[in-house]
């Protein structure tokens, strides 16, 4: 039964940081809490579900098509709203992006109502037995594809031209600028990657969660703890911390109540933000 429980933990942990790297690298370069990003989620979820309803498309021959399609969604975003608001106060950059979260998830409650709803046939469907353990394939899947995005995310950062300007624009905006880099492509780069790595989670949890108007918060109140035990700023950091956050939570859920494993989750990030605001590694 542990065994069981440790194994799925371990699964959503990794989409967990998936969510969690897009939020962590729009902090990183641009220095803006994007209370949105579950919104986005939302977005990949159902461009997820309309695909397979309307046009037969399984989500993983979804996952580019609203990939990209989040992608250009996070750039908007950046062009017509954040870049309007980067040299206002804090608060004004909060409300725009709390603000364009309820925008969107009432939208999606008056488009698509606030049912529930389940892509009910994928290709990747049933459970697999592995030494006596069931393992869910359509979250094994999920949970691989998460893994690889975010290895494919970091790769990008780290070991590419535009990565490294990337990084330049995090580590010192002013010095960027005198090297030739053009900060605001890098910030509308960073909104239009941590749209897609949102999207992309929606379309791998869209295999087997249930799909509804505000299923981004859930995800969002966790990526904001995953972000902050892992470190603002910090790829490795969100993903070994949506690691731990997704085994935290079975286990509190086991061992304490269901109901209380989200409150175990956040008394975790009280005392991290107390003991240890930098959280576990640094930026990038």
């Amino acid at each position: 039964m542990l065994s069981q429980l440790l194994i799925s933990g371990f699964l959503m942990g990794l989409i967990f940081s998936l969510v969690a790297v897009g939020l962590t690298l729009i902090w990183g370069v641009v220095e803006i809490v994007n209370f949105a990003h579950g919104a986005f989620l939302m977005l990949g979820m159902y461009a997820t579900y309309w695909l397979y309803r309307l046009l037969s498309i399984d989500p993983l021959f979804a996952l580019p098509i609203c990939t990209i399609l989040l992608f250009f969604v996070g750039i908007v975003t950046y062009r017509l709203m954040i870049r309007r608001v980067l040299t206002a106060p804090m608060v004004a950059q909060i409300f725009s992006t709390f603000g364009l979260m309820v925008f969107l998830e009432n939208m999606a409650h008056f488009l698509w109502s606030s049912d529930y709803r389940l892509i009910k046939e994928p290709i990747v469907h049933g459970r697999l037995e592995v030494f006596g353990l069931f393992i869910s394939k359509p979250q094994l899947v999920a949970a691989a594809g998460a893994m690889v995005a975010t290895g494919l995310v970091y790769w990008f950062v780290t070991r590419t031209q535009t990565g490294r300007a990337l990084q330049a624009t995090a580590e010192d905006k002013e010095a960027a600028a005198l090297m030739g880099i053009n900060s605001d492509r890098m910030f509308a780069l960073a909104w239009g990657i941590g749209g897609a790595c949102a999207g992309a989670a929606g379309v791998l949890l869209a295999n087997f969660y249930f799909i509804f108007p505000k299923v981004g918060d859930i995800f969002n109140l966790t990526a904001f703890v995953v972000v902050a035990l892992g470190g603002f700023g910090s790829i490795p950091g969100a993903f070994i911390a949506g690691i731990i956050i997704g085994l935290v939570q079975v286990l509190g859920g086991h061992l304490v109540a269901p109901a209380f494993k989200s409150v175990i989750v956040f008394i975790i990030y009280l005392v991290v933000v107390i003991a240890r605001p930098q959280g576990l590694f640094g930026k990038f």
